[in-house]
């Protein structure tokens, strides 16, 4: 099937690109785009050319296959530099989404008109990359240098309102878009011989703190080249002709591509497409997702509901006696309000969320929701009860799923007359913000359950790994071993802050001691204290946390943790220090100094030691789900890829 074809149409040729799903521009797609340019040369009576896609959507970017391989001919600025020289101008009919070297093409047409839906955007720093075909050349170009800096370097679309106010499209279709692009297209032919975007000046505007854009991205980035690397480009557009921008350009982008950054985030952006798949193995129609049941209405019950809601299905939320229910349903309608403050919703989508939830007390009332998600507190007694109400008034054929990070989900399940209906949900709170969902398959869960979470987790637009029971599943059990061992090095002479450090410094938004203090120290010790009396008495255990909670020291809501918050930031403690000397001394530990090098080393081999069992123990399903828990749940660095793959990636080496 021949992926460009072209359709003469009196005044106009209508090129049209058909390469499913999403129209990338392959090696193939680049030789019919240049094939159709040569064959436009002798059609007579041709004064403009229209550039569409089928599908539900024009170019989203480049084949993500071919990066970090030798170029294949026709190379994309070619193709783009025949297209933008043309005698006749061309114009960009855009649906659905321009994503990087769509981008890059629509910017080469002489003209771009998108329907309302569209979105555009060059999203390339988010594959360690920056745009290759002329993208920070032309997008000054047509838009002022401070708008095309944010859109360079930070890589979020925009929407056809806000490419038309900043001139990156010349108009919006309310219409027939094809119709509307060949009357635009006839228009632009009567204005004589087009110009090419790369000859135009740069657009004037607000001037660009190069330095302060600078600083930002680096703080942002926590060690990310990539929008660093975009930032500069934009540099010489402003400084250089346009000529030796195009050619400094490309060499970065070359440069780039086959950088180990490069490389991991192409890793965890195909790894979190290939997550889950036992989910879509699942032979099973799924339950109808129009109306859940949430049990609990705390923090997470909250987030779960509202997530809920903001996808636009119905929640029933049940707590354990009315006021309770009335301080959930408050609760809810705060985190919606919140998302309407910032942004993320409309007032009236913020109002028919709240419309859509309902609260009470009776358990029997849940009995018209397909699906039930129990969110209350972490502990087993407590669970187990719930699901026993539960199981006396749902119909047989209702999913229930219990949202649990540590628990053993098959005793849960036993509290059930059918264990194959009951699976684990684990949410990460913020639950309406987190985009990782930990699907937990118990022994018995059957085809029907699996196939829901896959459900749910689509409706909320969820990365959804499936997980086996064990304490902690994937990302619990790994933030656990590493916990230990920091513990450990605490014990062999390091100090909180010092980890904390050495975390940063590698990416990491926060190091694990603030990152405690920030959850809370209690419910780790609670679950401690639960698993004491099991514990080998021949087994390494540190009790410098314990300490710190029975001196009343439970993180930022006590003023104290491993931190002391007096002067409202984190500040080493020399309490703390003290503590842990103490117990250094009590295990006959020899304190010693760490780099931030070893401290690192340390973790990320813990990481890959223990994500090497959860794997050999059929926890996880591959290394790359492994990879993607531990990006998109517990703040791994994503241009590092995942500690699975950098394990691998140093074995190669």
């Amino acid at each position: 099937m021949t992926t460009v074809t072209v359709d003469i149409l009196g005044p106009l040729a209508r090129v049209t690109i058909d390469n499913p799903p999403v129209n990338a521009l392959g090696q193939e797609v680049r030789a019919g785009l240049l094939a159709a340019c040569h064959a436009l040369a002798g059609a007579e009576g041709v004064r403009a050319v229209v550039l569409t896609c089928a599908g539900r959507s024009f170019v989203a970017g480049a084949d993500i296959r071919e990066l970090g391989k030798t170029p294949v001919d026709p190379c994309l600025p070619d193709v783009l530099a025949a297209i933008e020289g043309w005698r006749l101008p061309w114009v960009a009919a855009v649906h659905g989404t321009a994503l990087g070297g769509g981008l890059e093409l629509a910017m080469a047409c002489h003209g771009r008109i998108a329907t309302a839906a569209a979105r555009l955007g060059l999203p390339e720093v988010t594959l360690g990359i920056i745009p290759g075909a002329g993208g920070t050349v032309r997008l000054p170009r047509l838009v002022p240098m401070a708008e095309a800096v944010p859109l360079v370097t930070g890589g979020k679309p925009v929407d056809a309102a806000t490419a038309q106010r900043i001139g990156l499209i010349d108009r919006i279709s309310h219409g027939d878009l094809i119709a509307e692009a060949e009357a635009f297209a006839l228009e632009l032919a009567g204005q004589g011989a087009p110009v090419p975007a790369r000859a135009r000046d740069l657009v004037a505007g607000e001037p660009v703190d190069w330095a302060a854009w600078e600083a930002r991205l680096r703080k942002r980035g926590r060690g990310a080249a990539a929008p660093l690397e975009a930032l500069a480009a934009l540099c010489d557009t402003a400084a250089l002709p346009a000529a030796e921008a195009l050619a400094a350009e490309r060499a970065r982008f070359l440069r780039l591509s086959a950088s180990p950054e490069a490389a991991a985030l192409r890793n965890i952006f195909f790894a979190e497409r290939r997550a889950g798949e036992a989910l879509r193995r699942a032979q099973a129609d799924p339950a109808d997702l129009a109306q859940v049941g949430v049990i609990g209405g705390g923090t997470m019950g909250a987030g779960i509901a509202t997530a809920i809601l903001l996808a636009g299905s119905r929640v029933h939320l049940v707590e354990r006696d009315a006021p309770a229910a009335t301080a959930a349903a408050q609760r809810v309608a705060d985190t919606i309000m919140a998302s309407q403050a910032r942004g993320v919703i409309s007032q009236p989508a913020a109002d028919a969320a709240r419309g859509r939830l309902t609260v009470g007390s009776d358990y029997v009332d849940l009995a018209r929701c397909p699906l039930v998600i129990e969110a209350v507190f972490e502990e087993m007694g407590v669970k187990r009860e719930v699901f026993s109400k539960l199981d006396a008034v749902m119909p047989a054929e209702a999913v229930l799923a219990t949202n649990t990070s540590y628990l053993d989900v098959n005793v849960l399940a036993a509290t059930t007359r059918d264990p194959s209906r009951i699976l684990g949900l684990h949410f990460f709170s913020p639950a309406h913000v987190m985009k990782l969902l930990e699907v937990v398959r118990a022994d018995a869960t059957g085809a029907r359950a699996l196939a829901t979470g896959a459900a749910l987790a689509k409706l909320l637009r969820k990365v959804a790994v499936v997980a086996g029971v064990c304490d902690g599943f994937i990302g619990n059990r790994i933030m656990a071993a590493y916990r230990r061992d920091c513990e450990f090095m605490l014990e062999e002479g390091a100090l909180p802050q010092e980890i904390d450090a050495a975390m940063e410094g590698f990416g990491f938004a926060m190091g694990i001691y603030a990152t405690q203090d920030m959850s809370g120290l209690d419910i780790a010790w609670a679950q401690r204290k639960a698993r004491a009396a099991s514990r080998p008495a021949t087994e390494r255990y540190a009790h410098i946390a314990d300490r710190l909670c029975e001196a009343g020291r439970l993180g930022r809501k006590t003023g104290k943790g491993w931190y002391d918050y007096a002067s409202g930031t984190a500040q080493p403690d020399p309490q703390v220090q003290q503590i842990i000397e103490e117990e250094s001394a009590r295990a006959g530990r020899s304190r010693h100094r760490f780099t931030a090098e070893e401290i690192m080393s340390r973790i990320l081999a813990i990481m890959q030691s223990e994500g090497q069992a959860i794997l050999e123990e059929g926890i996880a399903q591959s290394a790359d789900d492994i990879d993607v828990v531990m990006v998109t749940g517990y703040g791994f660095p994503r241009h590092r890829g995942g500690p699975m793959f950098m394990g691998r990636s140093r074995a190669e080496t």
